[in-house]
């Protein structure tokens, strides 16, 4: 894999790669980086240029300040400066959780820009605004609500060595295993980076009044979709996933019961098969 910085809309973003061929680009969640796709990368880097990014405020990304830089329009921003950056016209776009709902954005916003829509975990956007309006998804997303606050947030992923951090991953996985003390340590590593909780915690932030305006529908997307849905997800229920098709014309829903929401880590085989399977067909 090689490691690299990317300019796009005004910052730089790492990145690591591998492969040739046509582009896929993914694009992690929170509380993670890039290396959440550590066992799609190589899967798919065969025939394909594999391009996993750290997210603005990730990692070794840039790190603006400011609510206003973690908008989700400038984040759909940066992915169309990447695309470009990278020499290629379109890609298939990968997204998990923060990186699915980027992707669903950057897909009504630039469809020419998309091949191919991946999304796991994450609802498109007016099925998410759709689910905060109801108790159920309301008492699964109480976390955005306690984001919301200063400092506190910061001070509670920070302690005890960032152990918030390895409990929100390995906590709510179903399989435990799917995390080693390796894996946990690099995602510790990773939020300990000077700013990276803040600019973490600013994607809920800046976009929580957005909640309906990340819900505008746009025009029903026409390339081919896939969504990928780890059954026991705490934090986002598999009803939210009910009526995709009224947004999406060609889509491929695909469930994976007893998965938690971290799916491409805790079901890596299933996923990457499902992918490839997609990939293949479309």
């Amino acid at each position: 894999m090689e490691h690299q910085k990317i300019a796009t809309n005004g910052i730089q973003l790492h990145a690591v790669s591998q492969g040739e061929g046509s582009l896929i680009l993914m694009l992690h969640g929170f509380p993670e980086f890039w290396y959440s796709w550590r066992h799609q990368i190589p899967a798919l880097a065969a025939d394909h240029k594999v391009v996993a990014l750290d997210l603005r405020g990730y990692n070794e990304s840039d790190k603006p300040t400011g609510l206003a830089a973690y908008c989700i329009s400038e984040l759909v921003e940066d992915v169309r400066g990447v695309i470009r950056a990278l020499g290629y016209a379109s890609c298939t776009l990968i997204g998990h959780d923060w990186g699915g709902a980027i992707s669903w954005k950057v897909a009504q916003a630039y469809p020419e820009l998309i091949d191919r829509l991946i999304v796991l975990n994450f609802p498109h956007p007016a099925r998410f605004a759709a689910g905060l309006r109801t108790p159920q998804q309301l008492v699964r997303s109480w976390y955005i609500f306690f984001f919301q606050l200063p400092f506190l947030p910061e001070k509670l992923l920070q302690a005890f060595h960032y152990q918030m951090i390895a409990t929100i991953l390995q906590g709510t996985a179903i399989d435990k295993s799917s995390f080693s003390k390796a894996d946990l340590d690099v995602y510790r590593q990773a939020a300990a980076k000077p700013g990276a909780l803040t600019a973490m915690l600013n994607y809920y932030r800046a976009n929580l009044r957005q909640a309906g305006g990340l819900a505008d529908d746009g025009d029903v997307l026409e390339m081919p979709t896939l969504l990928i849905w780890g059954e026991a997800d705490l934090a986002l229920g598999k009803e939210l996933t009910y009526g995709t098709e009224a947004y999406v014309r060609n889509l491929t829903l695909r469930y994976i019961p007893q998965c938690s929401h971290w799916v491409q880590q805790e079901c890596p085989d299933l996923v990457n098969q499902f992918i490839r399977e997609f990939i293949d067909q479309s």
